[in-house]
């Protein structure tokens, strides 16, 4: 499906362990677009009415809680998030595969924290269960630039589509014009550099 034909009636929002502590260990990317992209994907989905999955692992060790802004943008979203204890392959997590299930959404924009650990692996599991997967590579990013990279390239060569947020965005908007393209006017217009 090419990424101008993503309809949001058909689309649901999978953010990764975008923790506290997770993100610092970032090395591929700048930390605050990474952060400031992700939050777009929740503001976004919010404003489109798009499933919104939001999921964390170990928030009481090192990878710290989810950032704070997730529960301004998505409060339910966010009291509701999956609270994984360990398990690596957020797809492997019965509470978070059964989240996915019961959005009958068919398509899916994916973002984590790392790429290389959070992203991959739910990726490669949803492809294989036949789901149509848009990972959001700037949304996300790894422990290093080689690590992303491959990383990126593994879930391509799966099949994912490995996109950007202001792809994703203007995908979903389609037309300015049009009731979801004026929602995410604002969402795009924060992620311009001033």
């Amino acid at each position: 499906m090419p990424l101008e034909m993503l309809p949001p009636g058909e689309t649901a929002v999978l953010l990764i362990d975008h923790q506290v502590g997770t993100m610092s260990w970032v090395g591929s990317t700048d930390r605050d677009v990474l952060k400031a992209n992700a939050l777009a994907l929740a503001k976004a989905a919010k404003a489109l009415d798009m499933p919104l999955i939001l999921t964390s692992s170990m928030e009481d060790r090192a990878q710290g809680p989810l950032a704070d802004e997730f529960e301004e943008i998505a409060p339910a979203e966010f009291a509701a998030r999956v609270r994984r204890t360990g398990v690596v392959n957020a797809m492997d997590d019965l509470a978070f595969a059964d989240a996915v299930t019961a959005t009958q959404r068919g398509i899916l924009i994916v973002a984590g924290v790392t790429n290389d650990v959070c992203t991959v692996y739910p990726t490669l599991t949803a492809l294989e269960q036949g789901y149509t997967v848009y990972v959001v590579a700037d949304a996300g990013g790894s422990t290093s630039r080689i690590a992303d990279d491959v990383a990126l390239r593994l879930m391509e060569q799966a099949g994912a589509v490995v996109t950007s947020t202001n792809m994703v965005l203007t995908g979903l908007a389609r037309d300015w014009t049009s009731p979801a393209g004026q929602a995410l006017v604002p969402v795009v217009g924060a992620l311009v550099p001033a």
